[in-house]
């Protein structure tokens, strides 16, 4: 019987170079994904005339912003993507803190997290590219609040407590997820890593 001749010379070269091209244009997603969740800082109702959509930040809210955008920097906090509301106080939030995250933050300010609830918040998250490995989103409560609570399945127990007792204005949680992949995202996935409010800040 004649011996199998195997592939023609060349043609494995030709496919592993194929192949190594491949690799080299969709490298692996990142398996450890950071997700910050920040709500917005203190708003003002001084002029009860505007929309709810429409309220800027009181002064404490800007003062608030600010601590925050040290916070940010002194430990380093910088995510690959920013989404954030198309509300007034939360553009006016990310206004603050922007510079603290260095450049070439892909930022999308977007109506429908304006009023989204947490299982609104949780599709947004999950329909990200593999290929991003952290976010910001910038949003409102109650539904910031709930999607915190309910993605911190373990971590730590006392900033867990905290958060649950309040979720204040300007507040920041900071939770970890072991996926490559948004769409795995689901409740009790992610480790909490932090929580930290205006308050803290303030007396740090």
């Amino acid at each position: 019987m004649m011996a199998d001749p195997g592939p023609k010379a060349g043609t494995e070269g030709k496919a592993g170079k194929k192949d190594a091209k491949r690799s080299a244009k969709k490298p692996a997603a990142p398996t450890l994904k950071t997700i910050y969740l920040l709500r917005h800082a203190k708003s003002s109702w001084k002029d009860l005339s505007l929309d709810d959509f429409d309220r800027p930040l009181a002064k404490r809210g800007r003062r608030a912003g600010k601590l925050m955008a040290e916070h940010l920097r002194r430990h380093g906090l910088r995510p690959h993507m920013v989404l954030c509301s198309a509300a007034r106080r939360t553009r006016d939030t990310l206004a603050l803190i922007e510079g603290a995250l260095g450049g070439g933050v892909a930022t999308h300010v977007e109506r429908d997290l304006y009023e989204a609830d947490a299982g609104d918040l949780l599709r947004r998250l999950q329909t990200l590219d593999p290929s991003v490995p952290s976010v910001m989103m910038i949003g409102h409560n109650p539904g910031l609040e709930i999607l915190a609570t309910a993605l911190a399945g373990r971590g730590d127990g006392a900033a867990h407590q905290r958060m649950t007792d309040k979720y204040p204005t300007g507040a920041l949680a900071v939770l970890t997820c072991e996926t490559g992949d948004w769409a795995a995202l689901a409740p009790g996935s992610c480790r909490l890593e932090g929580f930290v409010s205006p308050r803290d800040l303030e007396s740090a």
